[in-house]
């Protein structure tokens, strides 16, 4: 195992280098004897500033090369600018060159020492050996970014582990879970018998199967508790009459993560696990799910969807933060934490506006909607309000008198969710805004101007109204208005262009030589990882993904869709993925440290408190927004 003070009965340079390669991954993931291997095989070299250290005309590449003071800088010639770029700049503890050595090849870039610079290198037997013996090394070697990325996870994992234990990770595969055959019944049982046989087995659930041995129904104990609280007849009543039909389903092969999204969204402590051909598995609750020593997803999101009054939701908002930290304990990424925050978001609006109803129901159908990282279901810790009001105008009512009715509505439901934690939005984009708050005729012919006319203010715009989603009330009007949205900028080159040109205004934090360009904010070292890091892969995302028709809003699911429709190579969506989720994994990280330490929510970091790895894939992670976003100035000629 690795640890941190190497032998002492190891040659003192060989130490030296040791304690240099610890600091930097891979090296920090690998075991002492493959360190000392390195190290003692290891050779320094000086390079003056100006110098070459590797190039294309140097023949296959037998080195592999650390640097361990200064800077490397990749150059190749532009033909057609006639001009020498420098595509890359390689700092302390980063390895080259991986991809000529791996492929046994020539480098195709320049390497060109960026001042004075000192390089470790082994040589190719020496690489070989490692790259054998120690699966750290090898998995960098051939994954690159997506093995840093497992690391910061990872150790993001170990972290919370410190404090909320260990559990089964969210990632395991549904039928682990299902090994116990399933407590069954025919749809003729009586009530009574089903108890009795729930009892013998303790269990909570019994499934209704029909012959296919496909479930039909599930009865529980809850479900049996209420039969007992409204004075059932007759628990001799067969189970049929009392079940919940069509019980919610999922496949072995889904994961534990998607079973407890779908207990918190319905709010149900069981899922049936089912076959390809539908035929029952097994049966999963929550608490197979979940240790329970703290908080957990389900509960939490019931209790806030039972919530009685406003008080219990504000108090609630607290455990969110704790929720965060087990769910990464539990083997969450940061593309699943974001989906948890905004399902628990989703039920908190949910409730206020079901809490509102009862006390004063306008009387009018409608949908809330929600914009932004809210209707993208990326929302973190740090929210405000984006919403608005689809309604359906009743028979003799104008439009003009429908909004009369839901205004002083609205305006207490986005006051109370300001008290929740959903601090007003600042640009007023929120229902109680009579703008906001319109027909389906109405917003269709908002969206129809909005598109036709591309003004600066309404690019600005297309990055809240165009990810959208209803949140409470009927679906239907919100599909149909966007069919129609979708098409009309499928079939304006215009309006895409401008779109693009708009996703290119948000640059990632990098200059040419690959070091950080920072905010101007109090001459502060601060970046803000949602503005510079997240929005350069959400904008140029939603542009491909709103031309090529995808009506996911997801930043990730329109990624996916984007590589199934042939748009985007699977690798480069992968790489994009990955990067994607770093600097989200991150910047939650970071929210969780602010809250820790009781200072206000904020998107920006410091480069310098991060640690040497978490700097080097930031910076690999903008690299990656800079690719995607030459891919969208090339779609588009800008």
């Amino acid at each position: 195992m690795t640890t941190d003070t190497p032998d002492t009965t190891l040659p003192q340079n060989t130490r030296a280098i040791m304690t240099f390669l610890r600091e930097h991954a891979p090296f920090s993931n690998m075991d002492d004897p493959h360190l000392a291997h390195f190290a003692e095989n290891a050779k320094l070299t000086f390079f003056s500033d100006g110098e070459e250290v590797l190039s294309p005309d140097g023949g296959v590449v037998t080195d592999f090369w650390v640097v361990k003071q200064g800077r490397i800088r990749g150059e190749r010639y532009n033909k057609k600018d006639d001009r020498t770029e420098t595509t890359f700049e390689i700092s302390k503890g980063e390895c080259f060159p991986l991809a000529a050595l791996i492929g046994e090849r020539p480098t195709r870039t320049l390497h060109r020492a960026a001042g004075d610079t000192f390089c470790l290198s082994i040589d190719h037997p020496a690489f070989v050996t490692l790259f054998a013996e120690s699966e750290p090394f090898r998995d960098f070697c051939l994954r690159g970014v997506s093995s840093l990325l497992d690391q910061v996870n990872q150790r993001i994992q170990s972290t919370a582990m410190a404090s909320i234990g260990s559990s089964s990770s969210l990632d395991t595969p549904l039928e682990r879970y299902a090994l116990r055959a399933p407590i069954v019944c025919t749809p003729d049982l009586p009530v009574n018998e089903a108890v009795a046989r729930m009892h013998e087995n303790n269990v909570g659930s019994i499934v209704v199967t029909d012959e296919q041995q496909q479930p039909t129904g599930i009865f529980t104990l809850r479900d049996l508790r209420m039969l007992i609280a409204e004075g059932v007849d007759s628990l001799s009543t067969p189970i049929s009459q009392v079940m919940t039909p069509d019980p919610c389903r999922l496949l072995t092969s889904e994961d534990a993560f998607d079973a407890a999204m779908l207990m918190a969204e319905r709010h149900f402590a069981h899922v049936c696990v089912v076959d390809d051909n539908n035929r029952l598995v097994g049966v999963v609750s929550e608490r197979d799910l979940f240790s329970l020593q703290r908080v957990d997803l389900v509960h939490l999101a019931r209790t806030i969807s039972t919530a009685s009054q406003l008080s219990t939701l504000i108090s609630l908002r607290h455990d969110v933060s704790r929720l965060v930290d087990t769910m990464l304990a539990h083997g969450a990424d940061s593309g699943q934490v974001v989906k948890i925050i905004t399902t628990l978001n989703d039920v908190t609006v949910r409730r206020v506006l079901e809490l509102n109803l009862k006390q004063h129901d306008p009387g009018i159908p409608f949908t809330w909607l929600t914009f932004g990282s809210e209707g993208r279901q990326e929302q973190t810790l740090l929210t405000d309000q984006d919403n608005g009001i689809l309604f359906d105008t009743p028979a003799g009512m104008t439009d003009e008198q429908v909004r009369e009715k839901l205004l002083p509505f609205a305006r207490k439901v986005n006051d109370e969710l300001a008290q929740c934690g959903f601090t007003l939005c600042k640009g007023n984009i929120m229902a109680s805004n009579p703008k906001l708050c319109l027909s389906e005729a109405e917003w269709d012919d908002w969206f129809q101007r909005f598109i036709d006319a591309s003004t600066p203010q309404n690019l600005v715009y297309s990055s809240i109204f165009l990810d959208m989603r209803a949140v409470f009330g009927p679906d239907e009007p919100l599909r149909r208005l966007f069919s129609k949205v979708l098409t009309r900028i499928q079939k304006n080159a215009l309006f895409q262009k401008m779109l693009a040109g708009n996703a290119l205004q948000r640059k990632p934090p990098l200059t040419m030589f690959r070091t950080f360009r920072y905010l101007n904010d109090d001459n502060k070292k601060v970046l803000d990882l949602k503005r510079q890091g997240l929005a350069p892969f959400v904008e140029s995302i939603r542009v491909f993904a709103l031309a090529n028709g995808i009506k996911a809003a997801n930043t990730l699911e329109r990624l996916d869709e984007l590589a199934k429709k042939g748009i985007f190579d699977h690798k480069d969506a992968g790489a994009w993925k990955e990067s994607y989720s770093l600097i989200q994994a991150i910047r939650m990280r970071a929210h969780q440290d602010m809250l820790a330490n009781d200072e206000p929510l904020t998107n920006y970091i410091d480069p310098d408190d991060l640690n040497p790895l978490d700097r080097r894939i930031l910076r690999e992670s903008f690299r990656q927004a800079q690719r995607l976003q030459q891919k969208l100035e090339l779609a588009y000629q800008l």
